[in-house]
């Protein structure tokens, strides 16, 4: 079956393996996708948990294919359904999205070919898709299924309610006989059965896939001089694409401005800067003219890029479905990548004063409980995938063995002696002050301040001077973790001994504290050996090489032309022929059609001179 017959409803039914490799190019189906897809075509409502990059899109993609008639996506912003879009007509599918940017004519176009059966897909917004004027234009088409992408949105115990989801359960009340699909990649159980509920959904099929992404490696750093830190780590992952979180705009602002007078290419994105600019930085970062976005969690969602190599986090997030979500979209390729994350625990101290200010209720309960669980995993001893997964419901009682508690397990010692110096400086300071002063009191630093107060004639000064102020800090901030001090909050985060601080400074117990980690580019020797491809590293470059030249004379991603996935594939492959060129994963017959020849022409060239 050719690409251009997909295209259009055809009269016969092609089978869903047959979908999967001639229009996306895929030898065989990802865990669970076959038995969610072959429910969809016996009509069923279905729920679909898959983390990112495990293929939900193919879900429910795959079936509006098979089945006569046309599918309606509901998706919640502009970017992602135009990306989606752009990818399926580039495999000679016949799908658009209505958005609020079009111009009436292109509107008019797209409703005349949805009235003449000549779409397969239409990707629209949950605002819209409730007006009655397009209701009343779906209840004259051959509706074949809804499928309601970021469906955790839907729900009041997610971590991205939205009030315009919560009326997607009257379509049911509409389409009472047509099958819905709710697909996201973050949902606990409350928000599972809260989906259900929401949406009506009857006799459904649940699939709840692994929340594993085992290419991605969990990396957790204190947060000491954070520029200096992630400045480190951009340059040691040079070349490779990354987004960067913070949790204001200012700091998004701070730290690009930083990378760029470190001559670090990189662009700020969030909801205050102008929409124009903000669409110019997402499509310049879709097509590797910008390699790091710094940004806060407006920015994201709408990512469809499977090359993305590593996300930062500058600042902890509120919850652990956010970050979860936040690191999945490094690695969608399924190659190795990297979530790292700098941590202050003074972080959490200022989102717990933001939670505090908000209205008491069960959204309060529900933020609070979420904020909690992010805390916990923050400062897990514990391997890092262990927390993440279980938080998730799916227990796993084997450590991961690519995550910075698994690769350098933290190493303890005996810091009775420490943690008395540590004490007792806060006492003498009069329980008045916070880490920074305390330490520097305790280090012997010699300014006006600690003169002015007369702290530079305690007993306690200069006691710790053999030691970094990090590794004071980190040594502060663990006695905080064990209940030995608190900050106040309410006094700006002053240290202050508690009830259990006093018989360690009597002498009647031992402390073992972790050996503090004072950088972020203290990382195992040991190998990655989640990738095993034995490729061609040159004529992968000379293929992305290539590919970023048609893309860009297509206006189109790189990734929309072949993933980096399907290039290492080639590289490893070598196809010189059609045939050949089939076999390689994300090869279908479309883009066999459209890309094959300069590809062939390139590889053969690359083995007969080098």
């Amino acid at each position: 079956m050719t690409a251009a017959l997909l295209a259009e409803q055809s009269e016969s039914q092609p089978s869903a393996q047959s979908i999967l490799q001639s229009v996306f190019g895929y030898q065989e189906f990802r865990p669970g996708q076959e038995g969610v897809i072959d429910h969809a075509l016996n009509g069923h409502d279905s729920l679909v948990i898959l983390p990112t990059g495990g293929g939900k899109s193919l879900c429910y993609q795959i079936p509006a294919l098979v089945r006569s008639g046309i599918t309606l996506v509901i998706s919640p912003l502009i970017s992602l359904m135009k990306d989606q879009v752009d990818q399926l007509k580039a495999n000679g599918v016949a799908a658009e999205c209505i958005n609020s940017t079009m111009s009436k004519e292109s509107l008019v176009e797209v409703y005349r070919r949805m009235n003449s059966g000549k779409i397969k897909l239409i990707y629209v917004s949950p605002e819209r898709v409730l007006m009655h004027d397009f209701l009343v234009r779906l209840q004259h088409s051959d509706l074949a299924m809804i499928a309601v992408d970021e469906a955790h949105c839907i729900s009041q115990w997610g971590h991205d309610f939205r009030p315009e989801y919560a009326a997607l359960g009257r379509l049911k009340e509409h389409f009472p006989s047509v099958p819905v699909m709710a697909l996201t990649a973050t949902a606990d159980d409350a928000t599972r059965k809260d989906i259900i509920s929401r949406l009506n959904l009857t006799d459904h099929y649940e699939y709840l896939g692994s929340f594993d992404r085992p290419n991605i490696r969990y990396t957790l750093v204190e947060k000491h001089k954070p520029v200096s830190q992630i400045i480190r780590f951009l340059n040691e992952n040079k070349g490779g694409s990354g987004i960067i979180y913070c949790g204001s705009r200012k700091k998004v602002e701070m730290l690009t401005e930083k990378l760029c007078n470190n001559h670090i290419r990189a662009a700020s994105y969030h909801a205050g800067i102008d929409a124009d600019e903000r669409a110019y930085v997402q499509e310049a970062f879709q097509r590797d003219d910008v390699q790091i976005v710094v940004a806060t969690v407006a920015f994201g969602m709408g990512i469809n890029k499977p090359n993305v190599r590593f996300v930062a986090h500058f600042d902890i997030p509120r919850n652990i479905e956010s970050y979860y979500q936040e690191t999945g979209r490094a690695g969608r390729d399924g190659l190795p990548a990297e979530a790292v994350m700098l941590y202050d625990p003074a972080d959490i101290g200022w989102l717990r004063r933001m939670l505090d200010e908000k209205d008491e209720g069960p959204q309060k309960q529900v933020e609070s409980h979420k904020l909690n669980a992010m805390s916990a995993f923050a400062e897990a001893q514990t391997c890092r995938r262990q927390v993440l997964l279980n938080y998730f419901g799916e227990y796993s009682a084997k450590a991961c063995g690519n995550c910075d508690i698994c690769l350098d397990p933290p190493k303890h010692f005996d810091a009775t002696e420490q943690a008395q110096k540590a004490l007792s400086c806060v006492y003498r300071v009069n329980q008045s002050f916070g880490i920074g002063y305390v330490v520097e009191v305790l280090r012997g630093m010699s300014n006006i301040r600690i003169r002015e107060h007369g702290h530079d004639k305690l007993t306690t000064y200069g006691l710790g001077r053999d030691h970094s102020h990090d590794y004071w800090v980190s040594i502060f901030r663990q006695l905080i973790h064990k209940g030995l001090l608190q900050q106040n909050i309410t006094r700006n985060s002053t240290l202050q001994l508690t009830a259990e601080a006093r018989p360690l400074l009597r002498g009647e117990h031992t402390l073992e504290l972790a050996v503090p980690r004072l950088d972020t580019a203290e990382r195992s020797a040991k190998s990655n050996k989640l990738i095993s491809k034995q490729y061609d590293k040159k004529l992968f470059a000379k293929l992305r090489k290539l590919r970023k030249t048609i893309a860009d004379q297509d206006g189109l991603p790189p990734y929309v032309v072949f993933s980096d996935a399907t290039l290492m594939d080639m590289a490893e492959i070598l196809p010189t022929s059609y045939g050949e060129m089939l076999a390689v994963n994300g090869v279908g017959e479309r883009k066999l059609e459209k890309y094959a020849d300069p590809f062939l022409d390139l590889i053969q060239e690359h083995l007969t001179h080098g």
